[in-house]
């Protein structure tokens, strides 16, 4: 992509050529077999000024052009379930057998240990950074929110957010077991914090247990009575008697809750009995929530047992939610942390390996909402996920004609723009993070 950072340095010029996702337009545009929409696009004064059909009008010769050979064009992403908090602490804090109890475990002593206000706020601008290179246009993070951290990590997110704006827009939820919602000094603080920092959003882990049904009543009372959103960790486990995600569904019907509703993991419901996980996935759809699985973190957490081959991918039963009307998505999750020892907050590596593992595919054309407007509309941005004329030249250019080509390789020679201008920087390099406590190799 060296030629687009010559050429996206004029104030106007055209990609001649591209292709995009259908799902990313707006219009009537002939596709390809993959679903793919052959189009050039206009960018002056970093908007987009024009999309059209390709060859399909004239083209003013005094105006630079990059002919892209049917490469695909994509919006900025947006990843709608990350934790920016925890990010990068793999190296003082490893998760030695991999298994989710010891990720609890680990992170809670690195946690008590090292997150100060300094330790969170480099390792966020650091991931913020990746994700920025990478060609994200917006994030959601979960905040853990238990004790004196609640006090530390928002003040923080509430600074990188106004850092980051106009170039990520973030949005912050907080992160406790439901159990924390009985606890009233607890809430208070909570509650405080989203006030002074937060984004509108309310968010705890929710599983089975005795009193799950009075701890969601006391969430969906505050949201209700704040105009806030709720986003649940839900049933992450292979136990087919988790259903949590029923609770849900049922108390957002039975209160007629009218915010949006995110729900991630849910992975139980790929597990349950088709009897019971069909009556689930009809109260979703009835209750409008959305589903975002994370399939990276889960099929990298879960059916992990030391000596034994995995034999279940962790993820939820996302084909039966999209078929019964369910806003699905995918996204990023956990990066570098004793949940996932790998990742780096780059949205085509979640859909590349979303890809393989939920087979998102033949044909995969359904699915790129997945990636593109389901993930805007879950987080309630109108603008994000589309290519929209008007709007500001921020995309990703890529050299892949078909989504083969798309997923076969990690498209490190990307360019993305902002404002119709290539931007000329890589990831940052990890050994930023050296002089943190005990994060050199």
């Amino acid at each position: 992509m060296e030629r687009a950072f010559k050429i996206a340095r004029a104030d106007r010029y055209t990609l001649i050529g591209a292709k995009a996702p259908r799902s990313a337009l707006h219009g009537d545009f002939p596709v390809d077999s993959d679903g793919l929409a052959a189009l050039d696009i206009h960018i002056e004064s970093g908007r987009i000024a024009a999309l059209a059909p390709a060859g399909s009008r004239p083209i003013d010769d005094a105006v630079p052009r990059l002919a892209l050979d049917g490469g695909i064009v994509l919006p900025l992403l947006v990843d709608a379930h990350t934790h920016l908090d925890k990010g990068h602490i793999w190296p003082r804090a490893p998760n030695a057998d991999g298994s989710f109890a010891n990720a609890l475990a680990t992170v809670k002593a690195d946690r008590e240990r090292c997150w100060s206000a300094a330790d969170v706020a480099k390792r966020m601008d650091f991931s913020l950074r990746c994700a920025y290179a990478h060609g994200t246009g917006a994030i959601r993070t979960h905040i853990d929110s238990i004790g004196p951290q609640i006090e530390i990590s928002w003040p923080v997110f509430a600074e990188a957010r106004e850092r980051w704006r106009g170039r990520i827009e973030l949005q912050g939820s907080p992160l406790f077991l439901i159990d924390y919602a009985f606890d009233e000094a607890h809430m208070r603080a909570v509650e405080r914090m989203v006030d002074a920092h937060g984004s509108g959003i309310l968010g705890a882990v929710t599983y089975v247990f005795p009193r799950l049904r009075e701890g969601l009543d006391i969430l969906f009372s505050l949201a209700e009575r704040k105009g806030w959103e709720l986003d649940f960790h839900v049933d992450e486990t292979l136990d087919p008697e988790a259903c949590s995600l029923r609770a849900i569904a049922e108390t957002a019907l039975a209160r007629r809750f009218s915010r949006r509703i995110l729900v991630g993991h849910c992975c139980s419901l790929g597990v349950q009995p088709n009897d019971a996980a069909k009556r689930t996935i009809e109260l979703v759809a009835e209750a409008k929530l959305s589903v975002v699985s994370l399939p990276m973190c889960n099929l990298y957490l879960q059916d992990r047992c030391a000596g034994a081959t995995p034999r279940r991918r962790g993820v939820t039963a996302l084909h039966e939610l999209k078929a019964a009307g369910v806003r699905t998505l995918i996204a990023s999750d956990n990066t570098r942390d004793p949940f996932y020892a790998y990742g780096d907050l780059d949205m085509i590596e979640v859909w590349r390996e979303g890809v393989r593992i939920l087979h998102l595919d033949h044909p995969i054309e359904p699915w790129t909402p997945a990636v593109l407007t389901a993930p805007a509309a879950a987080l309630g941005l109108d603008d994000a996920g589309a290519l929209k004329v008007g709007a500001s030249a921020d995309m990703i250019l890529t050299k892949a004609r078909s989504y083969t080509e798309l997923f076969a390789r990690p498209q490190a020679d990307r360019a993305v723009l902002r404002a119709g201008r290539a931007l000329d920087l890589d990831p940052p390099d990890y050994a930023e993070l050296d002089g943190l406590e005990s994060l050199r190799p």
